[in-house]
């Protein structure tokens, strides 16, 4: 038996110990509640994806007088930059935060890859995933082109835990019932219409004839639209516009050093997922929301 003044000593020692423990685990619950309070839980989220511009080509310019009424009315990231040239990799970036050894702007594989990535941590996490190809020739296909279609800018086919019918026709988005709409989803304009071939102007007037109903839908049906591009024109420093709007966004300008690996890390984050590649490590993006309508 131990000594009585000893006993006493290491009880106290045990209960200081055990309270320091239970200080940190309430600070860092306390913490992980704050990260994820910090973002909206939307029912439905569509991303778009243009190509090959400046920050300062949309921005500000007349030429995107449509995209810059939604970043006037929402929240647009000013030191957002792309990671790499050219545009493919950058897709795969954003899709599974990772290159997944994609250098080129090559016709991959279909369904060769398993790596983590957006659209398959949304499946597990019972929520469901989309993307709608502008010229994808029908529902599923793996070509690699068909007229100003490119696979190139269609991260999604590469996966074999993505289902091929995720892959959609632009002719099948919703038109006006917007509650149809998969959890998340991405819209990829044809190659004249995300700005790649054609005018800036080109890309701003198809976003507001095709997806303007859907932004003021989704301003008031707790949903969100975002806009981004893949790279700059190989001119700068690869700094490019991305703009978030729609219900909970805060409206303004939002500063920070922001990549594609911190917009999948936001999304994962607003869903509840586990993490893809270098998003792991990445800092979400929550400057733009309003934590005043959070969940």
């Amino acid at each position: 038996m131990g000594k009585p003044g000893v006993d006493r000593r290491l009880s106290r020692a045990l209960f200081a110990t055990l309270g320091t423990l239970g200080l940190i685990v309430v600070a860092t619950a306390a913490e992980a509640h704050s990260t994820e309070s910090a973002l909206p839980s939307y029912d439905h989220v569509v991303i778009v994806v243009f190509e090959n511009k400046q920050y300062g080509e949309i921005i500000g310019s007349p030429n995107a007088p449509y995209i810059n009424q939604l970043a006037q009315g929402g929240a647009s990231l000013t030191g957002m930059k792309a990671l790499t040239h050219p545009s493919q990799p950058n897709y795969f970036n954003l899709f599974s935060g990772a290159t997944q050894g994609i250098t080129d702007d090559g016709c991959y594989a279909a369904q060769t890859m398993s790596a983590p990535n957006l659209g398959q941590e949304l499946i597990a996490a019972g929520k469901t995933f989309a993307s709608y190809n502008e010229g994808l020739p029908n529902e599923g296909s793996t070509t690699c082109s068909n007229g100003r279609y490119a696979q190139k800018h269609n991260p999604w086919f590469a996966f074999k835990n993505v289902p091929l019918n995720t892959g959609r026709t632009f002719a099948q988005f919703p038109k006006d019932d917007f509650g149809k709409l998969p959890t998340l989803s991405f819209v990829v304009p044809d190659m004249c219409n995300d700005m790649h071939d054609c005018a800036v102007g080109s890309g701003d007037t198809w976003i507001k004839n095709n997806l303007d109903s859907y932004a003021r839908w989704a301003k008031a049906n707790n949903s969100l639209l975002m806009l981004t591009w893949d790279e700059d024109n190989y001119l700068g420093s690869n700094r490019i516009a991305t703009v978030f709007f729609g219900a909970h966004v805060k409206q303004g300008s939002v500063s920070g050093a922001y990549n594609h690996y911190s917009l999948l890390r936001t999304f994962e984050d607003i869903y509840g997922t586990a993490h893809a590649g270098n998003a792991a490590t990445a800092t979400p993006v929550t400057g733009v929301f309003d934590s005043g309508t959070c969940r």
